[in-house]
């Protein structure tokens, strides 16, 4: 049997994530485990150490992770855990987690404790976005690359983590051209396969990730078989999106997800890093500032000296409305998963601002786990009849 390649490759690997690492780790390679959009990829790829992103299971009961964790947590970290401790991730030579909300930090150390890792670093990320929160993070990043030299014997150069930026860059540059195929009416590739895309892109090493998005985009630019054409075109804001369940029943009502706004895609991969003189300084900006999550805290663009409140919405969604004018985004799904409080307490805002730009939106909570999305269906389709009313 031919190997697979383009979407079927990016299928493949969806489903079986950890395969690939366990190839790579049998052959030499180093694979570090990594949680959230926030611990930089390029220094692990400028020392040959190959990225692994950590997610949960929504078919996998959480059995373990309650001993460790209050159930009254974020689902998906439970979930990581739960899969940490079933020693899912047991092929990985270490982890690196950031302080991306207060849950994922005490899990950080939690994961430290009780699986006692080979290698661990915690990048305790700043939650501000301003010049000196930027020279913070460009110091514990520079801390971070000295115990990645450590664990990879040799040092991280400035030409080869230049490259590095290069090869993440170009990744980051051909996700945005794949994202356009679903521009047209109707798109060319649906959201299913994207999000399979995205996820197979976090389980693979950027050369071979950049090799699958040529394929997937060569594929795409000349199938047959597009997704047809369905009344609304929608986008979904949240929380992480990690499996295809609660888009495959949105695409089943009828409804096209044509951009997305979460950490497993456009959020984690629209921003590139400037290649700067020295590449730290790069890196910092772009994973504090350009990397658009809640839980960053965004002043509006005078500094907050002028008490405007639709200036500083437009300061910290202003992005949504390019996103909603490019893809011809005709309503909006907010998602969040439950206890997720830096997702939670966005929601009232976001509306606000997306009711000003004229976008009708609707806002769900879910858990993290296969049996949550039946209940949504019904609301999911209501909101649909309300865009297909006008």
């Amino acid at each position: 049997m031919a190997e697979e390649k383009g979407l079927a490759r990016a299928r493949a690997v969806y489903r079986n994530r950890r395969h690939r690492a366990e190839e790579l780790k049998a052959a030499g390679k180093k694979v570090i485990g990594y949680l959230c959009a926030y611990p930089p990829l390029e220094m692990m790829t400028a020392l040959d150490i190959v990225p692994f992103r950590l997610l949960g299971d929504i078919n996998e009961p959480i059995s373990k992770a309650d001993s460790c964790l209050p159930s009254v947590v974020c689902p998906f970290i439970r979930s990581t855990l739960d899969l940490g401790l079933k020693q899912r991730y047991e092929f990985l030579d270490g982890v690196v987690m950031a302080h991306s909300c207060d849950v994922a930090e005490k899990t950080a150390h939690i994961w430290n404790i009780y699986l006692k890792p080979d290698y661990f670093h915690f990048i305790d990320t700043p939650h501000t976005a301003g010049p000196s929160a930027v020279a913070q993070h460009r110091g514990l990043l520079a801390a971070f690359g000295k115990t990645l030299e450590e664990l990879a014997g040799k040092k991280i150069t400035t030409r080869s983590l230049k490259e590095a930026i290069k090869l993440h860059n170009r990744q980051r540059a051909l996700v945005r051209q794949l994202y356009s195929f679903r521009k047209p009416d109707p798109p060319l590739i649906s959201g299913v396969e994207t999000l399979q895309v995205m996820v197979a892109l976090m389980s693979l090493p950027v050369t071979e990730g950049n090799e699958l998005l040529e394929e997937v985009i060569n594929e795409v630019s000349r199938r047959q078989d597009s997704p047809p054409q369905k009344k609304a075109r929608l986008l979904v804001w949240g929380s992480i999106l990690d499996n295809t369940s609660l888009i495959e029943m949105m695409e089943g009502l009828d409804a096209s997800l044509v951009m997305d706004d979460t950490c497993v895609g456009s959020r984690f991969f629209w921003p590139d890093v400037e290649l700067t003189e020295d590449p730290l300084d790069g890196l910092a900006r772009r994973y504090l500032v350009d990397v658009k999550c809640p839980r960053t805290f965004r002043q509006t663009n005078d500094g907050g000296k002028t008490k405007d409140y639709r200036a500083d919405l437009e300061a910290r969604f202003g992005y949504l409305k390019e996103y909603a004018r490019d893809w011809n985004v005709q309503g909006v799904v907010l998602q969040s998963l439950r206890y997720c409080d830096i997702h939670g307490y966005e929601v009232p805002q976001v509306k606000d601002y997306l009711k000003g730009l004229g976008l009708p939106s609707i806002y769900i909570e879910h858990d993290y786990q296969q049996t949550a999305m039946a209940p949504l269906k019904t609301r999911i389709q209501a909101f649909l009849e309300i865009l297909d009313r006008g």
